[in-house]
């Protein structure tokens, strides 16, 4: 009876392990190493440029007043046009100073005849007094008489002079050639009671030039860089480059014109005039640009793309993967950023390969599965310039 029951269970036993047997599944395969997309350090030389914000002005912003006292006639000229120098502008009344001229003429005209007058009343006396036909107390009186005539015709050319040249202000003529801004008086309005009333603004464009405030610092920077290369070095003689407000580049380089004599104490910047070439017209004062100064240039820099760089409570790092595909982060030092590219000062060597694309899926010792990234756009990555901090 026992052996049937032990039989039994044994049976039962060898069922139930097949079942479980049966039951049992293959372990899974190992995940595949994450995919990532690696590009190279580049290396190469790299412009350090110092940019500088400013504002165009005129070369010459000459203020147009009215230098007489009148009605204003007619306005001459197109606001906003190109004017050379001689054209006519403004004209005013002229009818109130002619008579003015006509007024000081004809007393000119009476100071002159009697100062005929008393030189022929001095040139009687004086034969006359030597023969003590006439007193010496007359002949002093025609001389007296005759000194005051001439300052009163010397008088009367003065005021003939000054209502001639008064008439000539009625025609407002341009003093230098540029470009005229919008009239500030209409015709028929009165000017010039009581003030020099301004009419108009010219300003020369051609060249323009270009202020921007630069701190005591840059100054050094830049005042030190021609010292050591001097004014000959062809960094320096290229010229200053002018980027515009849309971001493109002004095709005419720039020279520095003038510098400040002190730096302002409430900004603590000094004061710099650069002149460009306006050829074209096409600079207009009051625009804003940022001007670009070569300071140096940085041999053999290393560069990396800044999507690259991870950045935690100010330390930089990126993620190196080396010849057996295992992911390595580094801490680095970065520099200046050159379009969408970081300067790399310590921690790379050229040639590494970084990843780009796929940081968030990877851990430090990781292998991965690396795969070149696809090239930049033509003229993104280029290091055209680095901004001088």
């Amino acid at each position: 009876m026992e052996s049937d029951l032990r039989r039994i269970r044994l049976a039962a036993g060898a069922v139930a392990a097949a079942l479980s047997l049966a039951c049992e599944k293959p372990a899974p395969p190992p995940p595949p190493p994450p995919e990532v997309y690696t590009t190279a350090v580049i290396q190469r030389d790299v412009p350090v440029y110092l940019e500088l914000v400013g504002q165009t002005e005129g070369y010459q912003d000459v203020d147009i007043r009215a230098r007489v006292e009148g009605f204003l006639e007619t306005v001459n000229f197109q606001e906003g046009s190109f004017v050379k120098r001689g054209d006519l502008l403004y004209t005013i009344d002229r009818k109130p100073l002619e008579a003015v001229v006509a007024q000081g003429t004809a007393d000119q005209a009476t100071a002159e005849a009697r100062l005929a007058k008393a030189s022929n009343d001095v040139n009687r006396y004086t034969p006359l007094v030597a023969k003590q036909a006439v007193s010496r107390q007359e002949l002093d009186n025609a001389v007296a008489e005759k000194d005051a005539s001439t300052s009163q015709v010397a008088a009367a050319k003065a005021a003939v002079e000054k209502a001639t040249l008064d008439l000539g202000y009625t025609r407002v003529t341009a003093p230098i050639s540029g470009l005229v801004g919008t009239t500030q008086v209409k015709s028929g309005n009165l000017v010039g009671r009581g003030e020099s009333t301004l009419l108009t603004t010219i300003s020369q464009i051609d060249p323009i030039m270009f202020r921007v405030g630069v701190t005591e610092a840059d100054y050094l920077r830049v005042a030190r860089r021609i010292q050591a290369s001097g004014r000959n070095d062809p960094t320096i003689k290229a010229g200053i480059e002018l980027r515009l407000a849309d971001g493109t580049r002004y095709p005419q380089p720039g020279k520095i014109n003038t510098v400040e004599r002190a730096v302002d104490p409430t900004t603590g910047t000094l004061g710099l005039e650069l002149v460009f070439p306006n050829p074209d017209q096409l600079l207009r004062p009051g625009q804003y640009g940022r001007a670009r100064i070569l300071l140096e240039t940085k041999a053999g820099a290393l560069l990396v793309p800044q999507r690259a760089v991870q950045e935690l409570q100010n330390l930089y790092s990126v993620a190196v993967v080396d010849s057996g595909n295992k992911v390595g982060f580094r801490n680095v030092k970065v520099g200046q950023k050159v379009d969408s590219l970081w300067v790399v000062e310590d921690g790379l060597k050229a040639g590494e390969q970084i990843v780009v694309e796929g940081l968030q899926r990877i851990q430090d010792g990781m292998t991965v599965s690396a795969k070149p990234a696809p090239a930049a756009p033509a003229g993104s990555a280029a290091p055209a310039a680095v901004e001088a901090k």
